[in-house]
């Protein structure tokens, strides 16, 4: 059968007492404390009661308390035929009370059948059970019409009233819930996200520095298979040693940065051509703070683009442009070519392409293509 409005359970949010404040609990417990009252008082409230009738009667007042809770425990569960049974069962002791002349305990489990029913049971078989439970009340009940009618059309209402009442809560527990699962995945999102941007940043240091390493290196293996002076080599191993040095200082500066503790993006060019043979920096537009991600995307273009140049055109004049426009950053690095030396081959790896991947996670662009002097790699970021 396929499931809609008359054959949907409440759901067990709205069937449960998770989400209910306080008072409210109180309310319903004060409830069912003045329903057990009303049963013992119409159970006593008899002269014809004698020993084995008030025995009989605290049975019956005890059944009916225990299948009422076996009934919300069963509702709870959404086990339709076990929950119509408990009502049978409950409806049948509501039919002995009237049999043996304990009308008032009788009206109230007929009421209390209806309501019941009405408010925990899907629509389909909520609705013959209440008509029946109410319908008793009607036959049993010795007032007036026109008043058995208005009491009947009161807890009909009322039972569908706490069975709206009751889907709102459930309803507003399961929004809490997915709100709750949302924020869990969204923090463990954004966890994620960190790590991957922890991990680029060191990759993208560690494979600039050890790529600067190996091409002093090599450097040094070419002047000793040459028979270079020792002094030559020497400056190529301290060379490279000194590369590792800074990629130390790098990967730091680069967790720092992660951290928001980054050094203004012109003062970092102003220090990396400074350390770099024949190579000057120029900075236009309005300068700004820019994001961290973007940042660290400059400075790590900036810095392959001059590893590269010394891989791949030795002595060449490297010229760096960094511009501020309104809606993005541009970095321009050019060279005037070089001689492809000795070192062409040294490091050759994937720097640049690991540059475009940053640059289009970010939603920017990499270029990096040779022109009439020589080469040149334009980054633009939106900031």
């Amino acid at each position: 059968m396929k499931e809609n409005a008359w054959t949907r359970w409440p759901s067990r949010e709205a069937l449960g007492r998770e989400g209910t404040s306080r008072p409210r609990r109180m309310i319903a417990w004060s409830v069912r404390c003045l329903v057990i009252a009303m049963l013992l008082w119409g159970a006593y409230n008899q002269r014809h009661v004698g020993l084995w009738g008030a025995l009989a009667a605290v049975i019956g007042v005890l059944a009916t308390a225990l299948f009422s809770w076996a009934f919300f425990r069963t509702t709870y569960q959404h086990r339709l035929v076990p929950s119509l049974i408990l009502m049978a069962a409950l409806m049948g002791i509501a039919v002995a009370a009237e049999a043996t002349g304990f009308r008032g305990p009788a009206l109230v489990i007929f009421c209390g059948c209806g309501i019941g029913a009405l408010e925990r049971l899907p629509l389909a078989a909520a609705a013959p059970v209440t008509s029946v439970g109410l319908a008793a009340y009607s036959a049993f009940n010795n007032d007036v019409w026109l008043t058995t009618a208005a009491s009947v059309a009161g807890m009909a209402l009322a039972g569908y009233v706490l069975r709206l009442d009751a889907e709102a809560r459930g309803h507003a527990q399961q929004l809490l819930a997915q709100e709750r699962a949302a924020r869990v995945a969204e923090a463990e999102s954004a966890a994620l996200a960190e790590r991957a941007r922890i991990a680029r940043e060191i990759h993208d240091v560690l494979a600039h520095s050890l790529s600067a390493q190996l091409v002093h290196l090599e450097a040094a293996r070419l002047l000793i298979e040459k028979g270079a002076d020792r002094e030559r080599i020497l400056e190529r191993v301290v060379a490279a040693r000194g590369m590792a040095r800074d990629g130390l200082a790098e990967t730091r500066q680069a967790l720092s940065a992660l951290r928001g503790e980054l050094t203004p993006l012109e003062d970092f060019l102003s220090e990396l051509v400074g350390r770099a043979d024949r190579a000057e920096v120029t900075v236009t537009g309005e300068r700004r703070p820019l994001p961290a991600e973007a940042s660290q995307a400059v400075r790590r273009v900036a810095q392959e683009a001059l590893t590269n140049v010394r891989k791949h055109a030795q002595g060449a004049k490297v010229h760096l442009r960094l511009d501020y426009s309104e809606h993005e950053v541009t970095l321009d690095v050019r060279d005037t070519g070089g001689r492809p030396g000795e070192l062409t081959g040294a490091g050759a790896g994937y720097g640049l392409l690991g540059m475009r991947e940053r640059a289009e996670l970010l939603g920017g662009s990499l270029d990096a293509r040779p022109d009439e002097e020589g080469f040149v790699v334009t980054l633009k970021v939106p900031v």
